[in-house]
C-alpha cells in the first residue's frame, strides 16, 4: 500500500467528521492490548496554544535525551505530521504496517479518521518504547479520542468560545469538556484561564484528587520581549527562576505557552524520577519544531503565516503585529471558516490592516467570500476579493513594498495551502 493509496482509503472509508464518544476508542484500544495505559507523558487540552505547548514539551523531552512521541492535529501538509518520533514525522513503512496490523479491528469498530490516527499513535509510541508521549487533544477533552491516555501530567492552556456546537455555548460548558482529560491523582497545569472556567476545572480536579498548579499563583513570567527572531521572557516559580529564556516562536502568547511547557515538563521529570538541568531548558526552547505559528516564510516584503482561527487567536495575532511591527503597513490575506465568530475576528483584523485580501480556502467549512466582505465593509479598510488563497497572496505581495508585512491567516487550512504551494508563490 502506497502513501497516497493509504490516505485515499482512510478518507473514503472513514468519515472525517467529528464522532465524539469513547465507546469505540476503548474497544479498539482494548483489542490492541491497551497501549494507552502503558505510556508515560503529557496530555494537553485548551482552546488555543495546545499545539505550541505540545511542541515545546517535545523539544524539552528530546533535549533531555528521552525517546519522544508527539501526536497532534490537524496536519498542515503531510498526514505523517500527526505522529512524530523524536521530532521527525513517522516513517511511511511504520505507518502503513501499523495500519495493516490493526485494520480489521478499526473496520470492525467503524473507527473515525481521528480515532484511527490516535489509536495508531498509541500503538506506535508503545511499540517504539517511548519515554515521553505527548498528546494534543483534538476537540474538547471529555469525549475526545485522546482521552483514554493514562497521562503523567495534564495541561489546560486556555478556555474561550470555540466549537460551540460540539462543546457548548458557554465558557463553563466548554471548561467542563476540557476538564474531562483530568485523571485521578494526576497533576493539572492551568494556563491564564478566566475565573468562571477555572472554578469548573478546579472542582473536577478536587473530585479526582488531582493537584493543581495555576499560572500566576504557582508559576509566572515577566519581562516579555518580542522581535523577529522569537520571544524572550523570565520564568518564575517558588523553586526556580530562569532569566532571559528565548523561544524561537514569535509572539507574547508563546511566552505563556512556554511557561506551561516548562512547568508541565518539570513536573513530568519529578514524577518519573529524572533529574532537572536548567541549561537544557534554554537550549530546547530555542529550537522548537512547530511551523505555521507567526512563521516568517519570506522577506522583502516580510511574509508571515499564522494558524489563528478563532476570536482569541486572532486577538493574540493582532497584539503581536502591533508589538513586533508597530510602524509597518500590513497587507492581510484572509480566509476564515464559516463556524467562527466572523464579525469579532474581522474587526480585530481591520484594526491593524492597511489593506485586506478576502478569499476562500479549500476546506468544506470555508466561509463564503461574501460573508467575509459583509463585515469588512463595516470598516474603512481598502479590500479586494480573490477566488483562491494563492492568487490573493501573490497580489498582496505585489502591492506591498519591501519594508511592509504580508500577513496570511484565518485558518490552518489557509496557511497549509500556502505551505504546499510555496514554489508557485516565491
Amino acid at each position: 500500500m502506497e502513501y497516497q493509496e493509504f490516505l485515499d482509503y482512510i478518507y473514503q472509508r472513514h468519515s472525517g467528521n467529528v464522532k465524539l464518544g469513547l465507546d469505540r476508542m476503548h474497544k479498539i484500544l482494548t483489542s490492541m492490548g491497551s497501549p494507552n495505559m502503558k505510556l508515560h507523558g503529557i496530555h494537553i487540552a485548551g482552546t488555543n496554544g495546545k499545539g505550541s505547548t505540545a511542541a515545546m514539551c517535545e523539544a524539552l523531552s528530546i533535549k533531555y535525551g528521552m525517546k519522544t512521541g508527539l501526536n497532534t492535529s490537524p496536519h498542515l501538509v503531510d498526514y505523517r505530521e500527526r505522529i512524530r518520533l523524536d521530532g521527525n514525522n513517522i516513517e511511511l513503512d511504520d505507518l502503513i504496517s501499523t495500519y495493516k496490523k490493526w485494520e480489521a479491528v478499526l473496520e470492525k469498530n467503524e473507527a473515525s479518521f481521528f480515532e484511527i490516527t490516535t489509536a495508531m499513535a498509541f500503538d506506535i509510541f508503545h511499540s517504539h518504547k517511548i519515554d515521553t508521549a505527548i498528546f494534543e487533544v483534538g476537540l474538547g477533552g471529555r469525549l475526545d479520542g485522546t482521552n483514554p491516555f493514562a497521562s503523567t501530567v495534564t495541561v489546560i492552556t486556555t478556555i474561550s468560545s470555540d466549537h460551540t456546537k460540539s462543546l457548548g455555548d458557554s465558557i463553563k460548558k466548554i471548561a467542563f469538556e476540557k476538564a474531562g482529560i483530568i485523571k485521578k491523582n494526576t497533576p493539572v497545569i492551568l494556563g491564564n484561564i478566566v475565573e468562571e472556567a477555572k472554578e469548573v476545572i478546579k472542582k473536577r480536579a478536587k473530585e479526582l484528587n488531582a493537584p493543581v498548579l495555576e499560572y500566576k499563583s504557582d508559576f509566572s513570567i515577566s519581562n516579555i520581549k518580542t522581535d523577529e527572531l522569537g520571544t524572550l521572557f523570565d520564568y518564575h516559580s517558588p523553586q526556580l527562576d530562569l532569566k532571559t529564556i528565548r523561544v524561537n516562536l514569535l509572539g507574547k502568547h508563546q511566552a505563556y505557552n512556554a511557561a506551561l511547557a516548562i512547568t508541565a515538563f518539570i513536573m513530568f521529570l519529578q514524577r518519573t524520577g529524572r533529574k532537572f538541568d536548567k541549561q537544557k531548558i534554554y537550549k530546547a526552547l530555542s529550537k522548537v519544531n512547530w511551523q505555521g505559528r507567526m512563521q516568517i516564510i519570506s522577506q522583502k516584503p516580510t511574509v508571515i503565516i499564522d494558524g489563528a482561527h478563532n476570536e482569541e487567536g486572532i486577538k493574540a495575532l493582532r497584539n503581536n503585529l502591533i508589538d513586533i511591527f508597530p510602524k509597518k503597513k500590513i497587507y492581510f490575506v484572509l480566509a476564515i471558516l464559516r463556524d467562527k465568530k466572523l464579525e469579532a475576528i474581522i474587526k480585530d483584523i481591520c484594526s491593524v490592516s492597511h489593506k485586506i485580501y478576502i478569499t476562500k480556502n479549500k476546506s468544506s467549512r470555508a466561509a463564503e467570500i461574501e460573508d467575509q466582505v459583509k463585515y469588512v465593509k463595516l470598516y474603512s479598510n481598502p479590500y479586494e476579493v480573490h477566488e483562491n488563497v494563492i492568487t490573493a497572496v501573490k497580489k498582496a505581495m505585489s502591492d506591498a513594498n519591501e519594508d511592509d508585512i504580508v500577513m496570511i491567516s484565518g485558518s490552518l487550512y489557509t496557511i497549509s495551502e500556502v505551505i504546499k504551494e510555496k514554489a508557485l508563490i516565491f
